[in-house]
């Protein structure tokens, strides 16, 4: 088993210069031998972009791929990591297959709008845990490395045929990160906010995954986030072991990734997939 994780230190600031023996891992509460470590920077890289086209995020659209392009121009080495966009509002749409071509991306990207007169009439909704699970079983289980979503929504679900519990199972099971970015548009909503609904959706789903939740404000751009999802992205460690626990039935098994440095806070999946 392979766990991706970035570290910070009490300030936030991401720690770079661990090494294996900085780290302990525990599988159902017992401690594993790393066997496999390697500071990340290299490795094939695997991003989903999920991006609610719901009405709620008609206002934000624009401003939300302008700047999805550019991180995904910066992040992205060609002919080495790879990306797919899926766009979710009442249906899920796969708008782009995995690919590194920045100019597709581009090109896609150019595309991805709100939803349709036509889709208006036939209801609202926003399917975003469907839109987990179902990128997680289309694009990345079949895909091997490093993995990660990341979801620009303001984290509202309506018509989901799934809960948030089995869209973040969908996640951990393809082994996939997720990053949650909050940009919602108060004007659409009367003013309101949404308070912690939505907010505390996105947090757990990316809490549970290994992943980090943003959101973007008056002094947080959605350019800044990207800038350190981008950071954390280079400055991921990866660590491998064999469990000493024979997998006799498929099933969830409980994972804690800590340092011996106790003032410093990993992200890392809380759980992974174990199959016979």
């Amino acid at each position: 088993m392979n766990v991706f994780a970035t570290v910070e230190d009490k300030s936030g600031r991401i720690v770079t210069d661990l090494n294996k023996d900085d780290f302990t891992i525990l599988e159902e509460g017992k401690p594993q031998t790393i066997r496999y470590f390697s500071r990340e920077s290299d490795l094939p890289l695997t991003i989903g972009l999920l991006i609610d086209t719901s009405l709620s995020q008609t206002r934000v659209l624009n401003e939300e791929r302008a700047a999805s392009y550019r991180f995904l121009d910066q992040v992205l080495r060609e002919q080495k990591d790879r990306a797919a966009v899926v766009q979710f509002d009442v249906s899920i749409d796969i708008r782009q297959a995995l690919t590194s071509s920045h100019k597709d991306l581009q090109d896609v990207l150019s595309l991805v709008d709100s939803q349709t007169k036509e889709q208006i009439q036939e209801g609202t909704g926003t399917l975003l845990y469907d839109a987990v699970r179902a990128a997680s079983i289309q694009i990345m289980r079949r895909v091997e490395g490093r993995k990660a979503f990341v979801v620009l929504t303001d984290g509202v679900d309506v018509g989901s045929t799934i809960t948030l519990t089995d869209a973040i199972e969908s996640a951990q099971r393809a082994n996939t990160l997720v990053y949650c970015i909050l940009f919602s548009d108060e004007s659409y909503y009367g003013g309101f906010s949404l308070g912690s609904s939505g907010k505390s959706v996105l947090q757990r789903l990316a809490r549970e995954t290994g992943g980090g939740y943003f959101e973007v404000s008056k002094t947080r751009s959605i350019e800044q986030i990207y800038q350190v999802i981008e950071q954390q992205l280079r400055s991921e460690y990866s660590l491998g072991f064999v469990s000493d626990q024979p997998v006799l039935h498929s099933g969830f098994r409980k994972l804690q990734l800590k340092t011996k440095q106790k003032s410093l806070l990993v992200q890392a999946t809380n759980r992974y997939y174990a199959e016979t």
